[in-house]
């Protein structure tokens, strides 16, 4: 029986894919006006269950209760039209369209009457103003989606749920590509979405966010729930061991690496493009791992792609070892020993509709041609295996599409794939991005052990714990130029924070 106290009730929801169970029997209850927050490590079936809930996959048994009433949701439209809107992890607006209709498309406000109506685009450009005034947006509705910064993308999602005055709005890694400021607007939003009564069922893996936040925590482990908590009786470290089931005594690995000598030099660098990275200039070491840090608007990543040929270099040397290079793209970057892990990972990062063998291999497929031409796919398939269980991928089988995988494994596949070119120089461009507490070890451990092995890497973080606790050196970048350059064991986050912000 439904309780009043609750505007949502999912009970024992089930879903099975091919070759896995995702959701196990999971409950969840949230009440009217509260923050409920959601966590799990990756894989532990959060947004196979906010899918279920928003239409877009249908539970193999269970029941759904809206406001006291079974609901059986049949597409995200039908879900919509029942007062849920769903912020996705994953950004997928229209590029090359406007930034009005991106929020309100499918809901376009029209003039005219029977088969002669026509798009009001006065009154949607009037309604994208008030809504961005209500909110204190700083966004111009008429300009084009693709040029925007992908913080701008996510502000304009938040904006678009807002938009729908619904009674549930799931927030999944709400604040993933957010600035900090960024971050404390979303929260004032958030207040206010309490007050008038708006549920919000917050996915992230920021353990400080919950926290702050929450009213109520909902806690899930391998497809089934652990248990729901009062946010006010957890602690980080009761939230960590819940999550994955034991105890992790440490945030970091163990650093076992020692810097050599120079292996890449940058005099002097700066962009084709206007307002970009300008007279650049720095060195990273062997077996090094060099920080990179920066608010948003820094050009930390337009930087590296640069480094890597996917951006236009006006001026300046890049020295690799002893010989000055010119690498005008990715495949000549790849043949000097680089590789780059981008930021976006779905945009630039998966190839979706490929399976996972192929993304990990598809750097990679020269080393595996036979003298005749073919290629040797049994050694490939050997090395991908042995990848993905060395990095403890949760996959049904290589041959699974990478696209239904969480967020953090299809972020593994990404590292296994430039592992396999056997890169003397990584740049990983904010590599634990929604990526859960346990993963992110993971991927630490991964990187403290090619340091150790004499790999140099270059990591870009907006996270200041992860850039402290990992980092030889800090190097800070405001506006398109290095600002200072910190050892990483003595930095404070003060130090970094003030050096991001100073403008030059």
């Amino acid at each position: 029986m439904a309780s009043a106290d609750y505007v949502l009730e999912m009970n024992d929801i089930s879903k099975q894919f091919p070759g896995v169970k995702a959701l196990d029997a999971v409950s969840l209850r949230v009440r009217p006006g509260t923050v409920h927050a959601l966590m799990g490590e990756n894989g532990a079936g959060k947004s196979t269950l906010m899918k279920c809930l928003f239409g877009m996959y249908a539970p193999d048994a269970g029941s759904i209760t809206l406001s006291g009433k079974a609901v059986s949701f049949s597409s995200s439209r039908d879900a919509l039209d029942h007062g849920i809107a769903m912020i996705h992890q994953e950004l997928q607006p229209i590029p090359y369209r406007s930034v009005m209709e991106n929020v309100w498309l499918g809901r376009y406000p029209v003039r005219g009457f029977g088969p002669f109506k026509l798009v009001d685009h006065k009154k949607m450009l009037e309604d994208t103003r008030a809504l961005f005034k209500e909110l204190r947006m700083d966004i111009d509705p008429t300009t084009w989606v693709v040029n925007l910064s992908v913080s701008k993308i996510q502000s304009m999602e938040i904006a678009k749920a807002v938009s729908q005055r619904a009674k549930i709005i799931i927030m999944d890694e709400p604040t993933s590509s957010l600035t900090e400021h960024e971050v404390e607007h979303l929260f004032e939003i958030i207040g206010n979405l309490r007050r008038e009564g708006v549920a919000i069922i917050y996915i992230s893996h920021k353990m400080e966010e919950i926290l702050r936040i929450s009213d109520e925590v909902t806690i899930m482990r391998d497809g089934r729930g652990v248990g729901t908590y009062p946010s006010s009786e957890l602690t980080t470290d009761l939230i960590i061991q819940r999550m994955v089931g034991r105890d992790m005594t440490q945030r970091f690995p163990p650093r076992e690496n020692e810097p050599g000598e120079v292996v890449l030099r940058v005099e002097g660098l700066s962009s084709t493009e206007p307002r970009s990275f300008r007279d650049v200039s720095f060195d990273l070491r062997k077996g090094e791992i060099l920080g990179v840090s920066g608010l948003v608007g820094a050009q930390r990543t337009e930087l590296m792609e640069a480094l890597f040929g996917l951006r236009g270099i006006a001026k300046g040397r890049i020295v690799i070892g002893q010989e000055e290079v010119r690498i005008r793209d990715p495949i000549k970057a790849i043949d000097r020993g680089m590789a780059l892990l981008t930021e976006e990972r779905r945009s630039t990062g998966i190839f979706p509709m490929l399976d996972v063998a192929d993304n990990t291999l598809s750097a990679s497929w020269k080393k595996y041609k036979r003298k005749t031409g073919l290629l040797d796919r049994g050694r490939a398939e050997k090395d991908v295996r042995r990848l993905v269980e060395a990095l403890r991928v949760k996959t049904p089988s290589t041959r699974a599409f990478i696209q239904n995988l969480s967020g953090g494994n299809q972020q593994k596949v990404i590292v296994a794939r430039w592992l396999l070119t056997s890169p003397d120089i990584l740049i990983l461009d904010e590599p634990t991005r929604g990526v859960d507490v346990g993963a992110k070890y993971e991927i630490y451990s991964i990187i403290a052990d090619l340091a150790k092995r004499g790999k140099s890497i270059i990591m870009i973080s907006s996270e200041l714990p992860e850039v402290l606790g990992m980092s030889d050196r800090i190097m800070v970048m405001c506006e398109g130029r290095i600002t200072g350059v910190l050892p990483g064991k003595r930095a404070t986050q003060e130090e970094i924070m003030a050096l991001s912000t100073q403008f030059m």
